[in-house]
């Protein structure tokens, strides 16, 4: 095995340009830890953040950007490899809290997952962190029910794509907020029953109007701002809305007597932070109730462009631009 590793590294905080290939020693597994030869790296809104230096990883954790890779597994602490039901040598997607942008990164082995039978490394990588925060924000946090009515904002975002098609295989009723026609058009193709270009239409009408005045039981939320009044709008009666960005602001002015006449919940959370323990028990509930879905091909991967890891920077250009639909994913070669 080698000592050193091509990673994606933050030479310059700011524009995508200051994203420089560099050379780093390769990480080595602890206690509870596996190492993965990386294959594809998932791209996500907060490694953009992360990279303008508005968020910083947490304390311990690689200063490389990356939340999701895939590969395969080399080494690591065989009493957690165990536990987890991993062995070297198998092919694996896996949340980590930073250090994804690399050839080689270290996982906990808790939250690293089998690739579905017949995916890519491109396809794998695309899963862990739209998976992991959808599930633990829409079905965990916003009790999201069958015969209940789902409103995404950005619906064709990786984590709106993801919760689309989970919300829907899970029997809800879904309405999604996009930018224009023709990603309101892909969001239906995906199965949402109802696209609103916000662009054009004024989503707290068109959500009343689309569930017959009752409204809707959760809104995702990636926007914050002065959309949470908005939304509190939406809501039926013990509506729950979860915030899970705030790429519009982090303060919100609400009617506190909708609030209150309506029982409704406005909560959120953000993933990076949380104890391995808890990304652990997120883990083990995809691999019972989503991963067969995945291997069924009931709900699939939305991949929209690829770039080789030396391109991180146009990759990072595109994120920015809005203009895709689904994941962005890195690749290393070998």
């Amino acid at each position: 095995m080698t000592s050193t590793m091509r990673a994606v590294e933050i030479a310059v905080f700011g524009p995508p340009q200051g994203l420089k290939i560099c050379e780093r020693p390769v990480p080595q597994p602890g206690k509870g830890e596996v190492l993965v030869r990386v294959r594809a790296s998932g791209i996500n809104r907060p490694d953009v953040l992360q990279r303008k230096g508005s968020y910083a990883p947490p304390a311990g954790v690689s200063d490389l950007p990356g939340l999701e890779i895939a590969g395969v597994v080399e080494a690591g602490d065989a009493e957690a490899m165990q536990a987890a039901g991993i062995r070297v040598g198998d092919r694996v997607c896996a949340l980590v809290a930073g250090g994804g942008y690399a050839e080689w990164c270290v996982a906990p082995a808790v939250q690293c997952l089998p690739v579905p039978e017949g995916f890519s490394d491109v396809e794998a990588a695309s899963l862990p962190e739209t998976f992991f925060t959808v599930w633990s924000n829409v079905f965990d946090r916003g009790h999201l029910q069958a015969g209940e009515t789902l409103l995404i904002q950005g619906g064709s975002s990786g984590i709106g794509v993801t919760a689309i098609q989970l919300a829907k295989a899970f029997g809800a009723t879904v309405i999604v907020t996009a930018g224009s026609d023709e990603k309101c058009q892909n969001c239906l193709e995906l199965g949402a029953d109802h696209a609103i270009n916000y662009k054009t239409q004024d989503f707290v009408a068109e959500s009343r109007r689309l569930t017959a005045g009752k409204g809707v039981d959760v809104v995702l939320d990636m926007v914050a701002g002065s959309y949470v009044a908005r939304e509190v709008e939406c809501l039926a009666e013990d509506g729950r809305i979860v915030i899970i960005a705030v790429q519009g602001g982090v303060k919100a002015e609400v009617d506190a007597g909708l609030v209150l006449r309506r029982r409704l919940t406005i909560t959120g959370s953000t993933l990076r932070p949380r104890p391995v323990e808890f990304k652990g028990a997120i883990a083990r509930s995809l691999r019972e109730r989503v991963w067969p879905l995945l291997a069924a091909g009931k709900v699939r991967p939305v991949i929209h462009s690829t770039f080789p890891a030396d391109q991180a920077a146009q990759a990072h250009e595109l994120m920015e631009s809005n203009q895709h639909t689904g994941k962005i994913v890195l690749t290393w070669g070998s």
